[in-house]
């Protein structure tokens, strides 16, 4: 499973300029991510093709989920978008407005919170973290790859 997934990104990101448009899709979030802190826990799972990503988020205590999302990130308009539904509430889009081989950030001013939703590695971890568009009340999650 692994090897597919890192096969994936790869192939996400070479692939050529014409074909994405503007941007790469962010094939680094491939995979299952996981934190745990006590009985507190969090995970996001994101699979995909050259076409968008589809990703779920869930967060709980023991065996108790307590939130859901689902995530989609696609092309559109020439641009990317993160697209959030927490929870089963209308969805959300965050335009992409940053990028680089290992973090993405998306922003949408108007929404209430959170505006900016933010992705990167460092090392074997995935970071994320969801703010206000100036980086007030950031909340962040330190995930690792899930075991197989």
């Amino acid at each position: 499973m692994r090897t597919t997934m890192v096969a994936l990104a790869l192939g996400l990101m070479a692939l050529p300029l014409a074909a994405q448009d503007v941007a790469p899709l962010p094939g680094f979030l491939l995979g299952k991510w996981v934190q745990r802190e006590g009985e507190k826990w969090a995970d996001e799972t994101w699979s995909g093709s050259a076409e968008g990503l589809r990703g779920t988020s869930r967060a709980g205590s023991g065996e108790t989920v307590r939130s859901r999302e689902s995530l989609t990130i696609e092309r559109r308009g020439g641009g990317i978008v993160l697209i959030a539904q927490p929870d089963g509430a209308q969805p959300v889009e965050f335009a992409m407005v940053a990028h680089d081989a290992t973090s993405v950030e998306f922003a949408n001013p108007a929404h209430d919170y959170p505006q900016r939703i933010r992705y990167w590695r460092e090392g074997d971890r995935l970071r994320a973290e969801i703010s206000l568009i100036g980086g007030g009340q950031a909340v962040g999650w330190s995930y690792v790859a899930a075991a197989e």
